[in-house]
């Protein structure tokens, strides 16, 4: 793309503008503190996570570090706010007018005459308040782990797996409810954005330190972004301008030479306005072969990537946040022997492998203010984004080029009563694809305009209702209709169930989606057509929360069913010579069962234990069997420790691995049926020193590997040669130390 195409395109988008938070017309404003008795005396400390919540709503923010809230007025005045804390009495204060500075005093649920027990909000929790069951991942959970990038950010939550494609490019996939992440919609700050030619690698697209938060929501999702999802959401909220972090720089060093750097810096540029520049920079040029299977176990990579986004905050007006985001990445691997001997990639003598991807995106999202409807808002998301890449996998190629424009237009409002609310607008989606692998090229333009409608009924604390429908128009497919609903009871103070079903839809990317194919001899062949993948996904979960140890413990327990009317079949099993794609011509289903238990057996120990199990089986040929490479169960437990004061934090996390299906292969290639269950232990220290982190930690200290995670590796160019067959762990015991510099306003 020229620089005057991309310059152009930015400011169009500047000028049109979009939004995904609906602004709202004026904020309340105050601080939240614990009491600490000393003597006769006490003293009183901000309290960081606190909940904040309009009463009878699901409208509420947290405190920040230093205790303070800013909580959007979403209620009609005077309206009462319930202030709440784990191990603390929830506390009702009538708020009158937004111009009151609000001091709150939670004391704790013990015995407060004698002794006052502190405690710390779990990093990662269930919102109870959200009428679909939502995991939220905070940035306390996130600093648990190195977390240098989306990928490494699920490491201490069950809900999400992740690993790798093949064992020569780092790609790396997530799996949900016992399907692949292409299932579900990755979004970032609530615009779909990992996606398309994104898909292989665009988990390591998201540096760690950028992110505030990620949500993570399964089953039925919003149709409020779109119709893409089948099995669940995850949403990404980065660090913002107006945040309370002004300042951040994150360096992290690994023993097997990886370096990674982050900084995030914010600044006030006058009247109503601010702005964010984040910055990363990644750096492995290791040559490593532990396995002296003649391969590197990593890949080569040179990676900046960098966001410069703006605030405009009109009080009364409009909130508007635009900006950009460029990164350029480089990726080599293969053969040690292809790089000691300079050879050039294509050589029919050492296998090379390269990737070299440009992306560029373009977004703007603001919100309107409505004087004359105290209820209503409107909101306009706009987001434009560009990747290329340039491949090399040993003697193919694969080149391409996608270009994405995506628009979306809200409107919120009340029907009578807050008890009625509903969101309806219109969305437009334009996808330019060209890729070329080999001789053979793929080109195709999706434009797919689309309307929705999502009423939610809210009756007090007890039940919420979400029916929601969107109809969008494929030019190449027709019409696409997608319903969807949620039901919230709370049955008491401490149960809460909810369920859910809806319809989604995804055109699939054949090639794309499927690169660490590309690593191996395998013929590609697309058997026909292939038609949009198009599924039901419904089920329920249920949350109690009781005291256990003294403290409050909470369990939840989730059923998912994943439902295909198509699919697009990927088969690896009827010839070990080739890859088959064709449309679904039977069953295909998921389903999945999760139990999780947390809770604080000790002051200051925060455990969490949980086990999922996964029935996934699909139609391959004429038979229906389970799919590859999905374990039958996985289980966790995860522990985190603070010392009183902060300023020590230990944290471990055990991953039990359960069995899973290998594609069939012949006797000659000795592969089993089954991968072996194996076990995976993390673990970390952390120091605090005023606004200063050094954290250790090691990753797989059970140094557990798949052993030849390539077949035939010494013969790249001859038939059986393939690296795609990964089921296990390609790196072995690793170290690392980082450092983290937060300067808060």
């Amino acid at each position: 793309m020229q620089i005057k195409n991309i310059i152009t395109s930015f400011f169009v988008l500047v000028l049109l503008s979009g939004n995904t938070v609906f602004a709202q017309r004026v904020q309340i404003h105050g601080n939240v503190y614990e009491r600490e008795a000393h003597g006769d005396h006490y003293h009183y400390h901000p309290l960081a996570g606190a909940n904040v919540v309009w009463l009878g709503t699901t409208s509420g923010t947290a405190t920040n570090a230093d205790g303070h809230f800013h909580l959007a007025v979403t209620v009609e005045l005077p309206h009462e706010i319930v202030v709440s804390y784990i191990g603390y009495q929830s506390d009702t204060i009538m708020v009158h007018t937004p111009q009151d500075e609000l001091e709150i005093v939670l004391l704790s649920s013990q015995d407060l005459g004698e002794v006052v027990v502190s405690g710390r909000r779990p990093g990662a929790h269930v919102s109870s308040m959200d009428p679909i069951l939502t995991n939220v991942i905070t940035t306390s959970e996130l600093q648990r782990a190195a977390c240098c990038n989306l990928s490494e950010a699920f490491e201490t939550n069950i809900s999400v797996d992740v690993s790798y494609s093949d064992a020569v490019s780092g790609a790396q996939q997530i799996q949900m409810l016992g399907l692949a992440g292409i299932y579900s919609q990755i979004m970032t700050e609530n615009i779909p954005s990992i996606r398309g030619l994104g898909q292989p690698f665009g988990l390591s697209y998201i540096p760690g330190p950028w992110m505030e938060s990620i949500s993570i929501s399964k089953g039925a999702a919003s149709v409020v972004n779109g119709y893409e999802s089948l099995t669940g959401q995850i949403n990404v909220d980065l660090k913002k301008p107006e945040g309370p972090e002004q300042f951040h720089y994150n360096a992290f060093a690994s023993d097997d030479g990886r370096m990674e750097t982050s900084l995030v810096a914010a600044m006030d540029l006058g009247h109503n306005w601010s702005t964010m520049i984040m910055a990363h920079g990644e750096m492995f040029n290791n040559q490593v072969d532990h396995n002296h299977n003649s391969f590197l176990d990593h890949p080569l990579v040179k990676k900046y990537n960098v966001i410069n986004r703006y605030r405009y905050d009109r009080h009364g007006v409009m909130d508007s946040q635009f900006g950009f985001n460029l990164m350029q990445e480089e990726r080599e691997g293969g053969q040690k022997a292809f790089f000691s001997n300079g050879a050039d990639f294509g050589s029919n003598q050492y296998y090379g492998f390269g990737i070299n991807t440009t992306r560029f995106q373009a977004f703007a999202r603001t919100g309107f203010y409505m004087p004359e409807k105290e209820d209503a808002s409107i909101g306009t998301q706009i987001q434009y984004t560009h990747q290329s890449h340039n491949s090399h996998y040993g003697l193919r190629t694969y080149d391409g080029e996608q270009n994405t424009l995506y628009l979306n237009l809200l409107f919120t409002d009340i029907i009578r009563t807050p008890d009625h609310r509903f969101i309806t607008g219109a969305s437009f989606l334009l996808d330019d694809y060209s890729e070329q692998l080999g001789d053979s090229l793929f080109e195709r333009r999706e434009a797919v305009p689309g309307v929705f409608f999502e009423y939610t009924y809210h009756t007090h604390e007890k039940f919420t209702a979400i029916l929601a429908a969107r109809a969008d128009y494929h030019n190449l497919y027709g019409m696409l209709l997608t319903p969807r609903s949620h039901l919230h009871f709370n049955i008491s103070m401490q149960t809460t169930i909810r369920a859910s079903a809806g319809k989604g839809y995804r055109v699939p990317n054949p090639i794309a989606e499927n690169t660490g194919l590309l690593v191996s001899n395998r013929a590609i062949r697309l058997m026909e057509e292939i038609k949009p993948e198009e599924a039901w996904n419904y089920g329920g979960s249920i949350t109690h929360r009781f005291n256990l140890f003294g403290s409050e413990a909470s369990v939840v327990g989730e059923v998912y069913r994943t439902n295909f009317i198509n699919q697009m079949v990927v088969d690896v099993d009827t010839d070990h010579n080739q890859v088959l794609f064709y449309n679904l011509d039977g069953k295909s289903f998921a389903n999945n069962y999760q139990l999780e238990l947390n809770f604080e057996p000790v002051r200051l120990l925060e455990i969490t234990a949980a086990y999922r199990h996964s029935d996934v089986q699909l139609t391959i040929g004429d038979e229906l069997r389970s799919k590859p490479f999905v374990n039958k169960y996985r289980g966790m437990v995860s522990g985190s420790y603070a010392t009183p004061r902060n300023d020590w934090q230990f944290d471990l996390t055990a991953q039990f691995n359960g069995v899973s299906r290998l594609p069939d292969m012949p006797e000659a290639f000795n592969l089993r049926s089954e991968s072996p269950s194996y076990t995976i232990l993390n673990a970390q220290v952390t120091y605090r020193w005023r606004s200063m982190d050094i954290y250790l930690g090691g990753e797989n200290l059970t140094d557990y590997i798949q052993k030849d995670p390539i077949l035939n590796p010494h013969s790249p160019f001859d038939e059986g040669f393939d690296g795609s067959m990964i089921w296990g762990p390609l790196l072995g015991r690793k170290f690392y130390l980082g450092l983290r510099i937060s300067i808060e306003r």
